[in-house]
């Protein structure tokens, strides 16, 4: 914490205007910066490698119905509330 150095006394923290901090924008960076087409390339170039380099996977028609039921009973699931 940073302190005012004017006052040797009390010492008292430094509080930044709120309007100095609404003044930073947020922008966008790394992958969520660029266009949706530059992303699906590097996308697609880096499960191209995976696949090449062998640790790419490949499911099997019965992996993916298994992996479907799975993710459909987990939807369904509701919390029971208790009294």
């Amino acid at each position: 914490m940073q302190t005012n150095p004017s006052t040797n006394a009390v010492k008292q923290p430094i509080v930044k205007s709120k309007a100095a901090a609404d003044a930073k924008v947020k922008r966008p960076r790394g992958f969520a910066a660029m266009d949706p087409e530059q992303q699906r390339k590097i996308a697609s170039e880096g499960g191209k490698a995976s696949h090449e380099s062998g640790r790419g996977h490949r499911f099997t028609a019965e992996e993916a119905r298994a992996a479907g039921r799975k993710g459909g009973q987990a939807t369904r699931k509701t919390p029971t509330a208790k009294a």
